[in-house]
């Protein structure tokens, strides 16, 4: 006696989601039959929808990625796209173009052509103001010969003292600056340092004259003529130089000393350094690019500075800029124009030197405190 069979129960009528037909599957035929059957299944094209829109067979990028073909107006280069400026992305920076060929270039050809030729009589026979130009050497042979060399060598000297004695001074005030917790001594000293480090000139030789000058306020109280001091000298330059150089160097050294982070610091602690070997091997090598930038911009600052020292010492202290104003006075010898020009080429050559190394080092700087 064989038991009941039990009926089969088919899955398609369960609820659930709707399959897409694809092909019809056939199946194993059932006893007693003499052909398979196909079981047949739910198209889901029936159900109704939003209509369905015709795309291109061609492959979306993944997310992330650039597509392969780049918009008008721009370039894809190395994975990056970069657009392409037009013309008119240059008329913005002709203004500035104009400015710097107007006020920086012709001067400095004007100044090129002085320092390298000479002016003569055009000789007998011609008109009196006939005259012949030439090509000549001389006046820069003679910039660099006898009391012209020697003032040279004296603003060299001094700028190089006031940038050490400035930077080291500029540093330990900035250092403090950075450390101190209160806001308001923050933005006094930054305040302060922005307007002396501009305060110059003649008021500034004024100034040091009413205090620290032979019948100065404070040479009279101190006493200092007694000590051997002596404002109008290379030393007393050296100070009056300084009143403006910290300030400036203030300026320049925050900024960097911020830069610094306090992980590096607590990561330093953390290993066992201290706060010496954290400043030898970590905040002076990340601070040297603008250390050292901040030096030679003080000794650039120093080197073309003109109207104190004329204010205060006069003649009495031999600088390649008093010597360029005497010589386009005619105070000493007349007919030396073109020798002060060679003078000014002399300076702009130190200045390129002095350049050529700061702004390396402001690269550099900026990218190590990125």
């Amino acid at each position: 006696m064989t038991a009941p069979a039990t009926p089969h129960r088919d899955t398609d009528d369960t609820p659930g989601p709707p399959r897409r037909e694809k092909d019809t599957v056939p199946t194993a035929p059932h006893p007693g039959t003499d052909s398979p059957s196909a079981t047949p299944v739910r198209d889901t094209d029936d159900t109704p929808g939003p209509p369905h829109r015709e795309t291109d067979t061609a492959p979306r990028p993944e997310r992330g990625t650039l597509s392969a073909s780049p918009r008008p107006g721009t370039d894809t280069v190395g994975g990056t796209r970069r657009r392409r400026r037009g013309p008119r992305a240059w008329l913005a920076v002709l203004p500035l173009v104009l400015f710097a060929g107007v006020f920086f270039g012709l001067p400095l050809t004007a100044l090129l052509l002085g320092a390298v030729t000479r002016t003569e009589p055009a000789g007998p026979g011609a008109p009196e103001s006939a005259t012949t130009t030439s090509l000549t050497g001389d006046h820069l042979a003679l910039s660099l010969q006898g009391p012209y060399l020697g003032s040279l060598l004296g603003s060299v000297q001094l700028s190089a003292l006031t940038a050490l004695l400035g930077g080291v001074l500029g540093v330990l005030v900035a250092q403090a600056v950075v450390t101190s917790r209160s806001g308001t001594l923050r933005t006094a000293a930054l305040t302060a340092s922005g307007v002396l480090a501009n305060f110059g000139g003649v008021p500034l030789a004024f100034a040091f004259i009413a205090t620290l000058g032979i019948s100065g306020v404070v040479t009279q109280l101190g006493d200092l003529g007694a000590l051997g001091w002596d404002l109008y000298s290379f030393t007393g330059l050296t100070v009056v130089y300084l009143y403006f150089l910290i300030p400036l160097m203030v300026l320049v050294t925050v900024p960097a000393l911020d830069g610094l982070r306090p992980q590096w610091r607590e990561a330093a602690r953390n290993a066992g350094a201290t706060p010496w070997q954290f400043w030898r091997y970590v905040g002076l090598p990340v601070l040297a690019p603008s250390l050292l930038g901040g030096l030679v911009l003080l000794f650039g600052t120093a080197f073309a500075a003109h109207a104190t020292a004329a204010a205060l010492v006069g003649g009495s202290v031999p600088l390649v800029t008093l010597k360029i104003a005497d010589a386009l006075s005619g105070n000493v010898l007349t007919g030396q124009e073109n020798v002060a020009l060679a003078l000014g080429l002399d300076m702009i050559l130190v200045a390129a030197l002095v350049m050529a190394v700061y702004l390396p080092l402001t690269r550099r700087s900026a990218r190590w405190l990125r």
